[in-house]
């Protein structure tokens, strides 16, 4: 595509991103997602579970898989949540914060090799045209101009 498109730069972005956190998950058994939903959880707390999927962009199904995935690899344990007994909150377990800072430091090594090769002005750039786009798309004035 000799004129590459906004979208095209996106998703081809994203895509090699995600390929690459994949790639790292793997050599620990778990998935990007699983290290996603791990920083996504407050690690003393619980996280409700009806919270996490807007916080991830997951579909509930996606999620409830990733749960229990998550459950059954002992980095999660769901409980009645006292507040309110209809839902669940969810809390890491010892080895889920242990993953959970695995998780954290990756993401952290991706930030600091992207910050050494990308100048300051340059990253601020990028951050304010990927938040007029998002404003764009939450304020739907993309299709509805």
């Amino acid at each position: 595509m000799k004129d590459k498109t906004i979208d095209y730069i996106l998703r081809a972005t994203w895509q090699a991103v995600s390929r690459m956190y994949n790639e790292e998950a793997q050599k620990y058994g778990a998935t990007m997602a699983t290290g996603f939903a791990l920083l996504s959880m407050d690690k003393d707390k619980g996280t409700p579970s009806t919270s996490l999927g807007p916080k991830m962009g997951m579909e509930a199904t996606s999620l409830t898989r990733t749960l229990k995935s998550m459950e059954e690899k002992g980095l999660i344990i769901r409980k009645k949540n006292p507040v309110d007994g209809r839902g669940v909150l969810i809390y890491l377990t010892e080895f889920g914060k242990e993953k959970r800072e695995l998780s954290k430091s990756t993401v952290l090594k991706f930030n600091d090799a992207v910050k050494q090769n990308v100048s300051a002005e340059k990253l601020l750039h990028f951050m304010e045209v990927s938040e007029t786009i998002n404003e764009l798309i939450s304020e739907k004035k993309i299709f509805n101009i």
